[in-house]
């Protein structure tokens, strides 16, 4: 888990498969820019929630909760490049939550964990 002064970021469980349906997956917006499509039902939700619990099993990849609302609003993930290499696997929030900062907490939040997980130092 990664805590920031607004958001919460960890794994997730089935029942999240509602509000980031709501919030990210059906949302065209948050698709556009992004290697996935919109999640056109309920059924496809509750069938891509289970594909991510699997996926973050093996991947540093974590839903992102707003601590307001405990809500999922977005995913966020690092990823290995090479030995002491590493970058963010993307950063997605529903277009609701956009331009409240949440993205720079995300990036902060998970450069820490990097550090503190993977002795990870920061070059330019």
């Amino acid at each position: 888990m990664i805590e920031t002064d607004d958001l919460i970021l960890d794994k997730a469980v089935f029942e999240d498969w509602r509000g980031i349906y709501q919030n990210v997956w059906s949302r065209p917006e948050s698709a556009r820019y992004m290697l996935w499509k919109v999640t056109e039902s309920e059924s496809e939700a509750r069938i891509r929630i289970r594909k991510t619990m699997e996926f973050q099993k093996n991947h540093d990849t974590y839903l992102v909760y707003e601590k307001k609302s405990g809500e999922p609003i977005g995913f966020a993930g690092v990823e290995k490049l090479s030995d002491h290499v590493y970058q963010e696997a993307g950063i997605c929030l529903g277009p609701e939550y956009v331009g409240r900062g949440f993205g720079k907490q995300i990036l902060s939040g998970l450069i820490g964990y990097c550090r503190r997980t993977y002795n990870f130092s920061e070059s330019q």
